[in-house]
This record gives C-alpha cells, sequence and structure tokens, in this order.
C-alpha cells in the first residue's frame, strides 16, 4: 500500500494538472476528509512536497472561509529553470533543499531518472562528510557546477 503522503500529494498534482487556471484552492478539510486523515496530515504534505524549490508556490489564507491556494511555477525554458535554481543555491543547499531540487529536474524533464540518482549521490550527506555549514556549502557549489555542465549542453 502506498504511503498516503504520497497519495494525497499526487491527487494535489493531478487536480493541479486538469485546473483550467494557474492555480487550485482548497480547504484542509476537505481533503483531509476524503482521505480520512488529520488536516495537519495535509499541512505535512504542503509543506514538504510543494515547495519553491520542487516548483510551487502556496499561499494561505485562515479562517472559516480560509483556503489554500497551491500554484505551479513553470518557467518557458529549462534555462531560466536552472539559472533561478543557481541564485537560489548561492547561500548553500540542506539535504532536504538539494533533494527538492533534483526532484523538480526531474519533474521538469531537465534531467533523467539516472543523471537524478547520480546528483543525489554526489551532493549526499554520507559522501561528504564533512561539519555544518561546510558541508552545505560544498553541496552547493556542487550542485552549481553539475547544474552549469547541464544548462550549457541543453541549449
Amino acid at each position: 500500500m502506498r504511503n498516503i503522503s504520497n497519495v494525497i500529494e499526487g491527487y494535489l498534482k493531478q487536480v493541479i494538472e486538469v485546473s483550467e487556471r494557474e492555480y487550485i484552492e482548497i480547504k484542509r478539510s476537505e481533503v483531509a476528509e476524503r482521505f480520512q486523515c488529520v488536516p495537519s496530515q495535509i499541512n505535512y504534505v504542503i509543506n514538504t512536497r510543494f515547495t519553491p524549490e520542487r516548483g510551487y508556490l502556496v499561499e494561505s489564507k485562515r479562517g472559516g472561509g480560509g483556503y489554500i491556494r497551491i500554484k505551479r511555477i513553470r518557467l518557458h525554458q529549462k534555462s531560466e529553470v536552472i539559472t533561478g535554481i543557481i541564485q537560489h543555491l548561492e547561500n548553500g543547499a540542506t539535504q532536504s533543499m538539494a533533494e527538492d531540487i533534483v526532484f523538480r529536474l526531474l519533474d521538469e524533464d531537465i534531467v533523467t531518472k539516472r543523471e537524478a540518482k547520480m546528483i543525489l549521490s554526489a551532493i549526499d550527506r554520507s559522501t561528504l562528510l564533512l561539519g555544518l555549514p561546510l558541508r552545505d556549502e560544498v553541496r552547493a557549489r556542487i550542485l552549481i557546477a553539475m547544474l552549469f555542465t547541464i544548462q550549457f549542453q541543453s541549449n
């Protein structure tokens, strides 16, 4: 059986894809009721799976008529995606941030599944046996070097 977080993520991504608008608005309680889980599970999925690194913007309005708005950020050219990611990496990259970036590259068809696995192996904390914050700085430099290679190879 699939993990409930994966199921909720898949559902929300499917709703986004079929939406005629640039965004979707959901009520946390309604989605929680649909999947028979607690609303905090919906928060977890949104906070970890719908991040800017993965290509999403999330807004929320609290209260009785509150909603969560999820918008897919689609840049027109792969080069724009890579440039934006490189700028985001200037201050270092945590393990989870780097993983989200790689998943976005995969989702945007900028890298293949094999390339994504190779990148993830190279930037994993078990490979970079350094203390923090140096490890995050080195991880960002490695990612930036790989992204430059991808960017100028694909143009």
